[in-house]
């Protein structure tokens, strides 16, 4: 079987990225796609708290909407990959039905299914991950009181909790779809806003 990356693994990655600018990079295996979400959640945090300007041409704020839903469907595709890439090495899943709208769980007869799949782990694990990274700046800025930075510095602790047992869980959930006790599955989001064909707004402009 492939060998997967631990929580441990997926969180010194996501780290060791916020040291530089985003940059998109080619995703075409499971850890390019786990760095795929995490530079598009990375890009999401970027152009969410631009949108939230008050003093900003309106311009800009729609090319931040904009950017956002682009970044949040890429976001959404590459969770699906992932999902696709662990099932198959898992063997979890028909090869076959992989590509279309229902792929077909192959687990095995009394294996739990698990509500959330380890993509949409990945995706909240990188997500906090941000939200650490943001919250220790917080804790250590000096132009604001104590309260602020005791208020953030445990706030921070809390994140790294929440970061830790979300690693826990994916890495049990990991080790029981390798025994046979669990599975999931590749749910797909179907984004309707961004397709042209299925957005009634969308769609009333067009005719």
């Amino acid at each position: 079987m492939t060998d997967l990356p631990s929580s441990a693994d997926v969180i010194a990655a996501h780290d060791a990225a916020l040291g530089a600018p985003p940059v998109a990079g080619d995703a075409n295996d499971l850890r390019g796609w786990i760095a795929a979400n995490h530079f598009h959640n990375r890009s999401l945090w970027a152009h969410e708290d631009l949108a939230r300007r008050t003093q900003a041409p309106n311009a800009e704020i729609v090319a931040n909407k904009r950017a956002i839903d682009r970044h949040n469907q890429a976001r959404n595709d590459a969770i699906e990959r992932i999902d696709e890439v662990l099932l198959s090495a898992l063997g979890l899943v028909d090869p076959a039905t992989l590509a279309s709208a229902l792929p077909r769980a192959t687990a095995a007869p009394g294996a739990r299914l698990n509500s959330e799949t380890a993509g949409s782990m990945l995706d909240r694990i990188s997500i906090l991950g941000l939200k650490i990274a943001a919250m220790r700046e917080q804790s250590r800025r000096t132009d604001v009181d104590d309260a602020h930075r005791r208020m953030c510095g445990e706030r921070l602790q809390r994140l790294v909790q929440q970061r830790a047992d979300l690693g826990a869980c994916y890495d049990e959930l990991l080790a029981d779809a390798r025994a046979g006790r669990a599975y999931f599955k590749v749910y797909r989001q179907f984004k309707m806003y961004n397709d042209p064909r299925l957005n009634p707004a969308l769609v009333a402009e067009a005719g």
